[in-house]
């Protein structure tokens, strides 16, 4: 059986997201369940297929920081009931491969639909007009309805709200993992975030999660740093004005830099920054991924290697979600987790693309469309 229902479209890069009223979604096959989507967060990730700085395949339907209700199920689903409040997530650990096996899970082969935008039998179960319509981030939640691999919806308890809880679906993985699972920062570490949207903010959390000692933030809005020095930052420095790398010498003991450096928007010139801002021995972490056209230029590579510095490249936190959604869930519950703090805007499916542009204005935190 297929049913209609309403989503957003991204029918060719560059161009604004059309919400149609016509778009099939075929019954969940083996293992998979059908979710209807209450919210989904709108995330950079997004942005960056929409506007085509990382290719997409079109038409498709993106979205991927989502929460909803199971609606059905298909065969052989266990661990699942109609009516389980879930929290989606782009990364569904297969626990099988040679990734999963080895504990890398967001490595595992079920993660190849971020480019296939497709599921593993390459297959959609989207469809409008008779058009295959693509998995945009391998969730496709800016949507009525989702189908997924049955480890793809992680079940939550009822009573946490989905609005929120949809954010953990990619930016709370993706920062407090970053943290807590791709560095593993101990406590009295010192810390640099550099970017502040819902993923910094949540690499903060992480941060402050861990026990750091110092937590320093930078960017160049100011509205970003004090949310930042309310929910756990230590110190935050304006890039617009003062050089970033040497504000952490001075803040560091000893002036030697920090121990880790996140770059949580994405940006080559940042992770240049990180490498700068951390100790001998340090590390930077890219949690944001950097556009196609924005390439990653060692400032002083025999410098980088003699002062045994590391760069490491993180997805979702490195977070297996089946493990994680639930721990940060629990952390949300018992008040050590600030998820109300990301959001700063709700809005309906018809303003996705005003929230697309809150986005590229850097206006506010975290949207979530309500659905």
């Amino acid at each position: 059986m297929v049913s209609a229902m309403r989503a957003a479209i991204l029918e060719q890069t560059g161009a604004p997201l059309v919400v149609h009223h016509d778009v099939e979604a075929e019954e969940p096959r083996a293992g998979e369940v059908a979710v209807r989507v209450s919210h989904c967060g709108v995330c950079h990730s997004d942005l960056t297929l929409a506007d085509g700085l990382v290719p997409a395949l079109t038409p498709t339907i993106l979205g991927h920081e989502a929460a909803g209700v199971v609606e059905a199920l298909g065969p052989d689903v266990t661990g699942l009931a109609v009516g389980d409040h879930v929290v989606l997530t782009p990364c569904a650990p297969c626990g099988r491969c040679a990734w999963c096996v080895r504990g890398e899970w967001t490595l595992c082969t079920n993660v190849d639909g971020l480019l296939t935008s497709a599921h593993p039998d390459g297959g959609t179960r989207l469809s409008r007009q008779g058009e295959t319509v693509y998995r945009g981030m391998a969730v496709a939640a800016f949507a009525e309805t989702v189908i997924i691999h049955q480890n793809g919806a992680v079940k939550i308890p009822d009573d946490v709200p989905l609005e929120l809880a949809c954010l953990v679906g990619c930016a709370v993985q993706t920062g407090v993992g970053a943290v807590l699972n791709t560095a593993g920062v101990q406590a009295g570490d010192t810390v640099l975030v550099m970017g502040l949207g819902g993923v910094g903010l949540s690499v903060v959390q992480g941060a402050r999660l861990a026990g750091a000692s110092r937590i320093i933030v930078s960017d160049p809005v100011a509205e970003r740093r004090e949310r930042a020095l309310a929910i756990g930052a230590t110190d935050a420095i304006d890039p617009s004005a003062d050089d970033v790398a040497f504000a952490v010498l001075d803040l560091t003991p000893g002036g030697i830099g920090v121990d880790w450096a996140f770059d949580a928007a994405g940006r080559s010139a940042l992770v240049n920054t990180g490498i700068d801002a951390t100790r001998k021995g340090g590390t930077t972490v890219m949690v944001g991924v950097p556009g196609l056209d924005d390439p990653l230029t060692m400032p002083v590579p025999a410098g980088f290697a003699f002062a045994g510095k590391q760069l490491r490249g993180c997805l979702l936190g490195s977070c297996n979600s089946l493990r994680d959604i639930p721990r940060f869930i629990d952390l949300a519950q018992s008040g050590r987790l600030d998820l109300e703090a990301l959001v700063t805007s709700r809005r309906p499916l018809e303003e996705i693309n005003e929230a697309f542009d809150d986005l590229r204005t850097t206006t506010g935190i975290r949207t979530v469309i309500e659905l």
